[in-house]
């Protein structure tokens, strides 16, 4: 059979030919070439390589898949919302391990995830072709957490403020800071340092007022410095802004907290990323850890072993887990409730009793 011709109809729309145009050259229905691509079982396996071959001589590329999912309602893809600058959900190991938990369960089940880093612009997440949104630690009072909810669809949340009816994944954060400032107050230290992750989207970085601390607007911040301040009445905490949670950025707030405060004999950090700029610090500093400073990092990343971290550990593998379990529920219309995870206090050779 001599190669079908495109007809003129497909030449005005720039060469597109249609399924339409497929089923007249085979002069069969359109619902049979719908098969060839979607039913295959409906049809003889002659028939069917004789309209792919057709298909494919005309130059027909098959179902658009937009098209494809406005029909059966479903996109197969899931938008992961982080409230910060794209590089962070791959810079960040603690981002990076729970997106890949998440991406390892929705897989299993066809489906796909998309980063949607837009803390400024809310369009992306306003006009995503999705079935349902990941919110992964964005500001309670963010336009973008708005956009979200706004959208109606299956949501969870992720280490944040519960908003019904978008279910909330999580960890004990003030847990697991209460451990770590009581383990240092046990150890005899009264002057602690708090090197704290973003207090909201415009972080300033630098030292904290009692004015700003009222107003965190991320709860993870919120929960462990509140953590920290009800774990250990007796500590005198100095607490200080990272702008970004970089080791360069946990290295440089450290510094300048040692230096406005040298009575200072051990630092609370609000992640393992941000103590190990800590650990640099003390070391341009010429400052022995433990014995003249003590550091605990927070989330117990692979690293933090061989650095020889105290640090909180958090189920972060886990947490990923059980985010795409939920996810997957509220896609076939089932229940799901809120889940808060545990955390424990790791303790290895970077805190000590302060030097007598």
């Amino acid at each position: 059979m001599p190669p079908a011709k495109p007809s003129a109809a497909s030449a005005a729309r720039g060469g597109r030919i249609t399924l339409r145009e497929v089923a007249q050259a085979l002069d069969v229905s359109v619902a049979t070439v719908s098969n060839a691509y979607n039913r295959p079982d409906q049809l003889s396996r002659e028939l069917r390589e004789r309209i792919l071959d057709t298909a494919r001589s005309l130059g027909y590329r098959g179902p658009d898949p937009l098209a494809r999912s406005l029909r059966r309602g479903r996109t197969g893809v899931i938008g992961v919302v982080y409230d910060a600058p794209l590089e962070y959900a791959f810079a960040d190991p603690a981002a990076a391990m729970f997106l890949g938990s998440v991406a390892h369960g929705l897989q299993e089940h066809a489906l796909n995830l998309l980063l949607l880093a837009s803390p400024e612009d809310v369009s992306p997440v306003s006009s995503a072709s999705v079935d349902g949104f990941i919110v992964y630690c964005a500001a309670d009072d963010s336009a973008l957490l708005a956009a979200v909810l706004d959208r109606g669809l299956p949501t969870v949340l992720v280490d944040q403020h519960p908003h019904p009816p978008a279910v909330q994944i999580g960890i004990d954060d003030a847990g697991g800071a209460r451990e770590a400032a009581r383990h240092l107050q046990d150890l005899g230290h009264r002057q602690v340092g708090v090197v704290c992750l973003e207090l909201g989207p415009e972080a300033l970085g630098g030292p904290v007022s009692a004015g700003r601390e009222q107003t965190v607007s991320y709860r993870t911040t919120a929960e462990r410095l509140a953590g920290y301040r009800s774990g250990a009445p007796h500590l005198a905490l100095s607490p200080t802004e990272a702008s970004q949670n970089t080791p360069d950025e946990g290295e440089r707030r450290a510094a300048e907290l040692l230096a406005a405060h040298p009575e200072v004999t051990a630092l609370l950090c609000m992640s393992d990323v941000l103590a190990q700029g800590a650990l640099r610090a003390a070391h341009h500093l010429g400052l022995s850890v433990p014995h003249d400073l003590s550091i605990i990092g927070y989330d117990d990343l692979p690293s933090s072993a061989a650095l020889g971290l105290s640090t909180v550990w958090q189920p972060t593998a886990d947490k990923g887990r059980h985010v795409g379990e939920t996810l997957l529920a509220l896609l076939a219309g089932r229940a799901a409730t809120n889940v808060t995870l545990p955390t424990r206090l790791v303790v290895r050779e970077s805190t000590a009793r302060p030097r007598p």
